[in-house]
């Protein structure tokens, strides 16, 4: 039973070292930076333009599972997620459930 588990669990660390890394570098750097000032701004704005061409390439050109959903199914479970983000008081937990749930009920309704 070990030895079936051994892959993953090397795969699991070979993934979390490297992350954790990378993160404690990063807390430890942004200690001395104002969050006011013009590298978290930029960072900020880095990070906003990165997720916006993320979804923009996840609805234009969808691959694996998320092909199966169709065009009017993806664009509404974004809209509706923005909009229950909004809704529930820019609850992150409240976008993506219901962002989730509007895709996969476009998925269930149009699959023969």
């Amino acid at each position: 039973m070990i030895e079936m588990l051994a892959p993953y669990a090397l795969m699991l660390v070979v993934a979390a070292v490297p992350t954790g890394i990378w993160r404690a570098g990063a807390v430890v750097l942004s200690r001395s930076i104002s969050s006011q000032s013009l590298v978290f701004e930029w960072v900020r704005f880095v990070a906003t333009a990165l997720l916006a061409g993320v979804v923009a390439k996840l609805l234009a050109n969808p691959s694996g599972a998320l092909a199966l959903a169709p065009d009017w199914g993806r664009l509404g479970a974004v809209v509706a997620a923005f909009a229950a983000f909004l809704a529930f008081r820019r609850s992150v937990f409240a976008g993506v459930l219901t962002g989730e749930t509007i895709l996969i009920l476009s998925v269930y309704f149009t699959q023969p």
